[in-house]
């Protein structure tokens, strides 16, 4: 089983789920924690691969190849081993992706999805990316390639802070692991298009940065067309990684929504 960690609130049977992004952690989080416990039950994972979560906790520590099927599964088996019945789900970056595979598989466990420098599309500079990672990624060290991904993500001088904790973070994984989660990006695309054509009965905030150049403008257009469903909050002087470069108003803007359904 993956790590988690719990940060229990005795006034309420709610509970608020935080997914980390690939390469991050659940020390991204560190600056809604306090907040959001005021709150809800507040539950933290690393995922596979990442922070405390080692290889060898798995159900199934030899399986070669990632899935996003494989990895929401982690997570369902957390919740269902603290027998939480729903929660909501706050994901960034490549978390969001997890949440909405989880959604697909037991939308009845999702209460809400807030979904943070969300990825719903791949658009020309993210594949040009994805093929040159594919290219060096047994040449060069993982390392290399992250922090060459992370500036083109997040190249703005206010984006510092998010690139260097995830880079920070990123040195906790090891090659191997690296590889495995960037084959990943194999099966993105399809599973990309299913999300944007499928609006699922769940109510889902997307707070993205208004310099998220590479995921935003993907973003509001799939808000356009579930729109039964589906709300955007566009924070400013912001880039990817929201809930470490704007706290305040992402935790503002997520209590609020959260705060809307009790």
């Amino acid at each position: 089983m993956i790590n988690y960690t719990i940060y229990a609130n005795e006034s309420s049977n709610q509970w608020v789920t935080f997914v980390h992004g690939a390469g991050g952690s659940s020390s991204i989080w560190f600056k809604q924690i306090r907040e959001f416990q005021k709150h809800f039950n507040v539950l933290l994972l690393d995922l596979r691969g990442h922070g405390n979560s080692k290889q060898t906790n798995f159900k199934n520590p030899f399986q070669k190849k990632y899935t996003f099927k494989s990895i929401a599964q982690d997570v369902l088996d957390v919740i269902d081993h603290l027998k939480i019945q729903s929660s909501h789900f706050v994901g960034i970056s490549l978390g969001t992706i997890v949440i909405r595979q989880l959604a697909e598989m037991q939308p009845d466990r999702v209460k809400s999805m807030i979904m943070g420098g969300a990825i719903l599309k791949m658009n020309f500079r993210s594949q040009i990316l994805m093929r040159l990672g594919n290219i060096f990624k047994y040449v060069l060290p993982y390392l290399v390639l992250y922090r060459f991904f992370a500036f083109v993500i997040m190249p703005n001088k206010n984006h510092k802070q998010s690139r260097l904790l995830f880079i920070n973070e990123a040195k906790k994984l090891y090659q191997k692991e690296f590889i495995k989660w960037f084959k990943l990006t194999a099966e993105i695309n399809p599973v990309l298009r299913w999300f944007r054509q499928v609006e699922v009965n769940i109510p889902t905030l997307y707070i993205m940065g208004e310099e998220d150049y590479m995921f935003l403008p993907s973003v509001k257009k799939v808000v356009e067309a579930h729109y039964k469903t589906a709300k955007l909050y566009v924070i400013e002087k912001c880039g990817h990684v929201v809930n470490v470069e704007q706290p305040t108003v992402f935790n503002a803007q997520v209590l609020d929504f959260l705060n809307s359904f009790k």
